[in-house]
């Protein structure tokens, strides 16, 4: 079974792990998006207290990890395109897969995840930013609904934005 919640503290390491294994993949791939100092463990940490780190737990095992927020995103207000919708939107950084549970569809669950946890909180509107060179990323994103929106400015560097209306 497969389950979005909130990560603990004790769980931080894990889900640091798991972002330490993706920017090996990322690598392995050819592209730098997160860099070693970024994100770090206490961004993790600062998830966690913020009440925004989730683990996404596959038969009671973290499988994954993200960070889901509902307060905005100040990077996002200034787009080289257009947002889909000026409402209300959560926004989604820093997901992550264990490598022992890579290839299995989790990302397109783990966001599906995300939108029952949207409706919950009556919010209808998701928005994710990836690099450029993330093609799979991408592609996980168009798979999953997501409309190319245009290009932000996230942390001094450009990011292609998407988002979800549902």
């Amino acid at each position: 079974m497969n389950a979005l919640e909130l990560a603990r503290k004790s769980d931080a390491q894990t889900c640091y792990e798991i972002i330490e294994q993706a920017k090996a993949f990322q690598r392995e791939q050819g592209f730098v998006q997160w860099t070693d100092d970024y994100p770090n463990l206490q961004t993790i940490l600062d998830d966690i207290d913020d009440g925004n780190g989730y683990a996404l737990k596959v038969d009671g095992s973290i499988a994954g990890y993200l960070c889901v927020s509902f307060d905005g995103e100040s990077d996002y207000s200034e787009i080289r395109g257009k947002w889909s919708s000026d409402a209300r939107y959560a926004v989604v950084h820093r997901m992550a897969f264990d490598k022992r549970f890579r290839g299995k569809g989790l990302a397109g669950v783990t966001l599906a995840l995300v939108e029952k946890l949207c409706e919950e909180r009556a919010v209808r509107c998701i928005r994710i930013d990836t690099d450029s060179c993330n093609e799979r990323m991408q592609h996980i994103l168009l798979k999953s609904g997501f409309v190319k929106c245009g290009t932000i400015m996230f942390q001094g560097s450009e990011k292609l934005a998407f988002d979800k209306v549902f």
